[in-house]
This record gives C-alpha cells, structure tokens and sequence, in this order.
C-alpha cells in the first residue's frame, strides 16, 4: 500500500511536467506519501481506542467547555487542507470524560478526509457517545484553503458550523450560554 502511494504521488509529479530524479524531488513521493498517510490518521483509530477508559463518574451537571481546540483537515472534494478550531461543550449526567481525550476526539475525525459540516456533527455525535450527557454543542470556525488558494481566493472567509444536541438545542438560554462563553 505504500509503495502504492509513493508510484501515485511519482506519477502525479510527472503529470505537471516535473522531473522525479531532480535532486530535489527524488525523495518527494516517498515524503508526500508519508504526510498523507499522517494526515489521515484518523482512519486508522476508533472512538474506544481514543477513550481508552477515561470516561469517569461525576456529580457535576454544571457545563463543560473546552474550547479553541486546533484542527487540521483535508477536504475531500480537493485535497486541500482547512484549519480552524473547535469548541466542545457538554452538560454531564453522571460521567465526565478525560479533559485530553475531548482534543482527541477532534483530531481523529479531522484526521479523515472531510466536509466541515460532517466533521462537526461526528464531534458532537461521539461525545454523545462517550457520556451521554444531557446535551453537547461543538462550534468549528475554519479557513479553507480550497478556497483561498483556488477557485474564489477568498482569504480573509471563515466557515462556521454548530451541532447542538439535546439542551443546547431545546433550552435557547443553555445554548446562548455556551455561544457567550467560547467568545470570551
């Protein structure tokens, strides 16, 4: 498979007129490969294998933030990376999860060729999973270079999706909570 890979990015490199035995890019294919099998990483991890039992008992019911959470993605309609955070709320029932595995979380799904839209709701979805609280709301803010670098160049543009589940959707003063907390 990754031998696979490295003949890929060889024969794409000769597709745009480039030459694969210049000093430069003779190691390139088997680097490029690397990077991307890096990058999707996420493929390759489970929910459970990120948890990895750190889901504990709690009497809290009060809210959980963590919030500007970097990510790096890839697009799946152009192979081009967006970069943004993410905010990560939750209200517990009886079950905190680990603060690292939260940031966990979001890097194994934007690890994974993607759609923002899709990425935010597989984070929400998993902490759902994860403690079945009484409600979560993830919030990603990303720059796309799909569209900076190609098609409109647009720089200075900033996508934004929100997935709220449970409270955050039914309780307007619970979700406005949340939204006034993570732009502090």
């Amino acid at each position: 498979m990754h031998r696979e890979m490295e003949t890929s990015y060889s024969q794409l490199l000769h597709a745009i007129g480039e030459d694969t035995s210049r000093e430069g890019l003779v190691d390139t294919p088997k680097r490029a490969a690397a990077a991307f099998r890096f990058l999707n990483g996420g493929y390759h991890q489970s929910l459970e294998s990120v948890l990895n039992n750190a889901v504990f008992e709690a009497d809290t019911q009060d809210m959980v933030i963590v919030k500007n959470v970097e990510l790096y993605s890839l697009c799946e309609h152009h192979l081009l990376p967006f970069i943004g955070k993410c905010h990560v709320g939750y209200l517990p029932k009886g079950k905190v999860i680990g603060l690292s595995k939260v940031a966990r979380i979001v890097e194994m799904y934007a690890r994974r060729l993607q759609i923002q839209e899709r990425l935010t709701k597989q984070i929400a979805d998993a902490i759902q999973t994860a403690v079945s609280p009484s409600g979560v709301a993830v919030v990603v803010e990303a720059k796309h270079l799909c569209m900076m670098m190609r098609g409109v160049e647009k720089q200075n543009s900033v996508m934004t999706t929100s997935s709220m589940l449970g409270l955050f959707r039914d309780r307007i003063s619970t979700r406005s909570e949340f939204l006034d907390l993570i732009n502090r």
